[in-house]
């Protein structure tokens, strides 16, 4: 099945020059959708997860049918103040200025296997600063996967561990 004929382009969102891929034709079409969970835990079940942690708020959709679909735990890696209880947040640099994710305190035993997913990797800076987050935990991050790769922006690049997608723009 042709996955990239589900995702629409949808010009100048969410700013002039921008090209956002919608995933919500493929989330609304089952079949189509149950194909890319089961490619994305051919992806993934190779590194033996015992977690997986997902990126808000899309790459919660990607990771929660998956982390049932493969019987392994899912972690929410959330923006600073979304969580409740004690977190251990991360600080990472975007093109202008900084943003903060957090995880729960007690969510990842040491030595846990994650594997973390998102929708889309663009830049690398959000999925990079969410493995080094993960790492900071104790956790042994092993991959990560996203739905949609957009290559031209070579995000693999700052990615310090196995990386793969599903579909490539």
């Amino acid at each position: 099945m042709d996955l990239k004929a589900h995702i629409r382009d949808v010009p100048d969102f969410p700013k002039p020059g921008i090209m956002f891929r919608d995933i919500s034709p493929l989330l609304a079409h089952a079949e189509a959708w149950k194909t890319t969970i089961d490619r994305l835990a051919d992806i993934v079940a190779p590194h033996k997860p015992q977690y997986l942690a997902g990126i808000e708020s899309r790459g919660f959709l990607v990771t929660a049918p998956l982390a049932l679909r493969l019987g392994v735990g899912f972690l929410m890696v959330r923006k600073r103040g979304k969580l409740p209880g004690r977190t251990i947040p991360h600080t990472y640099a975007l093109e202008y200025g900084e943003d903060t994710i957090e995880v729960q305190e007690d969510a990842v035993p040491k030595g846990a296997r994650v594997v973390v997913l998102d929708d889309v990797l663009a830049t690398g800076g959000t999925l990079g600063a969410a493995i080094e987050l993960l790492k900071k935990t104790g956790a042994d991050v092993r991959a990560a996967a996203c739905l949609i790769e957009l290559v031209f922006l070579e995000g693999r690049k700052r990615l310090p561990i196995a990386f793969d997608s599903l579909i490539r723009y």
